[in-house]
């Protein structure tokens, strides 16, 4: 028995071995992808081998996620993951407006609301779904997940609701002041979140009841310092080649967009789909495993990350930024933003929730996604 043992070891250990060689390789080609064909026009070939590594950095972002968590636990790792992916779509969406002019001035607010809706309804409706078909209810920690739901209803008024109702600045724009107002209060409310979730009520954003029950590796012994930190790198790697290809391929999306008659800021809600890939399968991977709390985690975190991070740096690049910078939401998107919050309160606050709570989220996501299309 024992050499069986140990052959099964080593098979497990060869297999791991070759994971984790080609989860290392495909971003490393991603990223030599964009730095290649940045600034360019690929053919259609191109474009399509580009689409095939897209996918694969999505996974390998999501391998990589998980061996950072594992190694520095929860809520550390579902909050670096969202972060992550966060400042590089901040980054990326400061680039498009720097080098777009007039033609970008609701990019950041298209973008955000996107992310909101994909993070509030999409991630949250499909972890509640996979969850409470697996074990018929969905249990998750009500105090850490009221207190993210409402922070992102918080941050997204502040942001993206008050400026289409000011009147210092004709249109849905804030002054100078009332933008760095914004860009402040986020800093600040997310930045009191990270403190809360981390340090002070860290007890409320872990796995407990049936979410606590143990996964496939839960006694896995956690990954190395090095191996934890090579993860780290090839992470960030991952996740720039994400977005990088993603912008690359945004033309043949723009193209698609207009033939079927779609408004342009379909192309973001797009591009948001293929940058927040990586959280999305880590939600569901975590949702298959009972940790449904983690994949909460994963998005509101995400949410407010995007709205967090972004409006402050998007406050700063407007000192150079030329045009304007629309923020407001159209009446729609307020409707849409409205009775995402109060059907995400009705879903957290008892702390459990079933297929039809997840049904209802993935409803709201459907409708948002039409609307983009189809205004």
């Amino acid at each position: 028995m024992q050499p069986a043992g140990r052959a099964r070891r080593a098979n497990a250990l060869r297999r791991g071995l070759r994971a984790a060689s080609w989860r290392g390789v495909i971003p490393v080609v991603g990223l030599i992808g964009v730095l290649v064909t940045w600034n360019s026009k690929p053919p259609a070939v191109i474009l399509a081998v580009l689409g095939v590594v897209l996918a694969s950095s999505v996974l390998a972002a999501v391998h990589h996620a998980e061996v950072v968590a594992h190694r520095v636990g929860e809520p550390f790792g579902s909050l670096a993951l969202a972060v992550a992916v966060t400042v590089i779509e901040v980054g990326l969406i400061v680039t498009l407006m720097v080098s777009g002019g007039s033609d970008t001035a609701t990019l950041a607010r298209d973008t955000v609301f996107a992310a909101v809706m994909i993070t509030c309804n999409g991630i949250v409706g499909i972890t509640i779904l996979v969850g409470a078909v697996r074990r018929h209810v969905a249990v998750f920690n009500a105090e850490g997940t009221a207190t993210a739901l409402a922070t992102v209803a918080t941050l997204a008024t502040l942001s993206l609701v008050l400026p289409r109702f000011t009147t210092s600045r004709p249109g849905p724009e804030f002054t100078g002041g009332q933008l760095a107002f914004a860009a402040v209060a986020s800093l600040a409310l997310y930045g009191l979140f990270v403190v809360v979730q981390t340090v002070r009520h860290r007890d409320y954003f872990v796995p407990s009841g049936p979410d606590a029950l143990p996964d496939q590796g839960a006694h896995a012994e956690p990954p190395s310092r090095r191996h934890a930190l090579a993860s780290l790198l090839f992470l960030v790697i991952a996740l720039i080649a994400v977005v990088g290809l993603a912008k690359i391929e945004s033309p043949a999306i723009e193209d698609a967009v207009g033939a079927i008659g779609a408004p342009p800021s379909a192309v973001g809600v797009v591009i948001a789909l293929l940058v927040l890939a990586p959280e999305t399968l880590a939600a569901v991977r975590n949702a298959r495993r009972d940790r449904v709390q983690i994949s909460l985690n994963l998005a509101f975190g995400s949410a407010m990350a995007s709205i967090g991070l972004t409006i402050p740096a998007i406050a700063v690049a407007s000192i150079w930024l030329k045009g304007p910078l629309e923020l407001g939401l159209g009446a729609t998107q307020i409707v849409l933003l409205a009775i995402t919050v109060v059907v995400g309160a009705l879903t957290v606050l008892p702390g459990r929730a079933t297929v039809q709570e997840g049904g209802v989220h993935l409803a709201l996501l459907a409708a948002f996604l039409f609307l983009a299309i189809n205004p």
